[in-house]
């Protein structure tokens, strides 16, 4: 008799990038305990913390069945999904369909996003220029992606981690100057996305470690501190 896998530490707060694993860890249905770190309030510092993720970014994620420790959140998906075998395809073409996607995400629309977010609600000094210079190319990018969906309901074929690794950060569309009638695409593939049972829980999980009340506040706090 094969036995049930443990239940999984996630370590995250309810950010983009904290999310994506929420995501698949609701819809894989593997049991996960959450363990919250605030980052408004410098917990990702803590040396407990560091000990699982050296880069003292969340979120992170502790396999206690094969004592494996995973930071960043594509390589978190990516080793759910190899290990769960759900949500990465297994045959080669389209691996690398979803691979080239994951690694989009993580290395063009998150850091670029994350960046037009900041400066155009966060930054303590205007800056046109650099608002100007990270909103143009955000706007390169969802036209990537929307051109990308004009024929086919998910990012890779199949509904895979590289939508929910792209969903969060399209979801806060609004701080990015973003309007999205402009991409149509992308309005129907985030329907698809958002009415999934298992995104829904999500978000609703990170509504209960940080309310959307208490979050515009502590993005300020985090935006503006002086840097670590």
């Amino acid at each position: 008799m094969t036995k049930k896998p443990s239940a999984v530490d996630y370590y995250y707060w309810p950010t983009a990038n904290g999310q994506k694993v929420a995501i698949f860890l609701e819809e894989s249905g593997r049991p996960y305990n959450i363990h919250p770190v605030n980052i408004s309030k410098g917990e990702q510092f803590s040396a407990e913390f560091t000990r699982i993720s050296p880069n003292q970014r969340i979120p992170a994620l502790v396999d206690t069945d094969v004592g494996v420790s995973v930071f960043e959140s594509g390589a978190i998906l990516l080793y759910l999904a190899q290990r769960s075998g759900q949500f990465f395809p297994p045959d080669v073409k389209s691996a690398a369909d979803v691979l080239q996607w994951l690694f989009w995400q993580a290395a063009s629309l998150g850091p670029i996003l994350g960046q037009t977010v900041f400066f155009l609600n966060y930054a303590s000094e205007h800056s046109p220029l650099s608002a100007a210079r990270f909103s143009k190319e955000t706007e390169r990018l969802y036209r990537v992606l929307d051109q990308h969906l004009a024929d086919r309901s998910y990012v890779a074929g199949d509904y895979s981690i590289a939508d929910m690794a792209i969903y969060p950060w399209i979801f806060i569309y609004g701080k990015q100057g973003i309007t999205l009638e402009d991409y149509p695409n992308i309005v129907a593939w985030m329907k698809r996305v958002g009415e999934r049972p298992a995104v829904i829980r999500a978000y609703a999980k990170g509504e209960e470690i940080r309310p959307s009340s208490q979050a515009e506040e502590e993005r300020r706090k985090l935006n503006q501190a002086p840097p670590s």
